[in-house]
């Protein structure tokens, strides 16, 4: 969850998980795992799949029955890397009228996100291991320090530098984001850190 509506954070795949494992599991405060299922959805007034790379990303998530709608609104810097959004999430109590209201307003499904989420917080990150269904498994780290005015650059490279330090081996980072790789697998947006 975003802190004051800006989400700051990374999504990568390493090379060696089992050390990151071991000091989570020994450094934070683990989190209850999470199936999530992410279901997302694009507006037939303004195609967000259109341009490269994706801007916005609508999405409704069942979370072992916690439901939410999300909205996210990426900033990329020069070489059109994401490297933080504005958020927008409020809690649902009925996924399926919300899906109604979608379809009313000409919203169409465009893909859903199956995964296993196992999450930890450790000072000022909570680290999340992904296992996507058909993708593979992912580490995400998203800042959820105090300060407001933070700067997204130094932090996401203090993520991916925390990463170096528990011995992860290679890092490669995504930028287009788990709704992006099955849609558009052949385009994949990765880089290594």
């Amino acid at each position: 969850m975003a802190h004051h509506n800006i989400e700051i954070e990374i999504k990568v795949t390493v090379e060696h998980i089992e050390p990151l494992v071991a000091f989570l599991e020994k450094n934070g405060q683990r989190q209850p795992e999470q199936h999530q299922m992410d279901e997302y959805f694009c507006p037939a007034h303004r195609d967000f799949l259109k341009d490269r790379p994706v801007k916005e990303w609508l999405r409704l998530r069942d979370a072992d029955g916690q439901s939410s709608v999300n909205y996210k609104n990426w900033h990329f810097d020069a070489k059109g890397n994401s490297h933080h959004c504005d958020e927008l999430e409020i809690q649902c109590d009925r996924l399926d009228h919300m899906r109604s209201i979608f379809a009313a307003l000409d919203f169409r499904s465009i893909v859903v996100v199956d995964k296993l989420r196992q999450t930890w917080i450790y000072q000022d990150y909570e680290v999340a291991i992904d296992s996507v269904a058909n993708l593979g498994e992912f580490v995400e780290i998203e800042y959820v320090g105090t300060d407001a005015t933070a700067d997204p650059e130094p932090i996401t490279e203090a993520m991916v530098n925390f990463l170096k330090t528990v011995g992860c081996g290679e890092i490669v980072r995504d930028y287009g984001g788990y709704p992006f790789l099955p849609l558009f697998l052949e385009e994949k947006q990765n880089a290594i850190q």
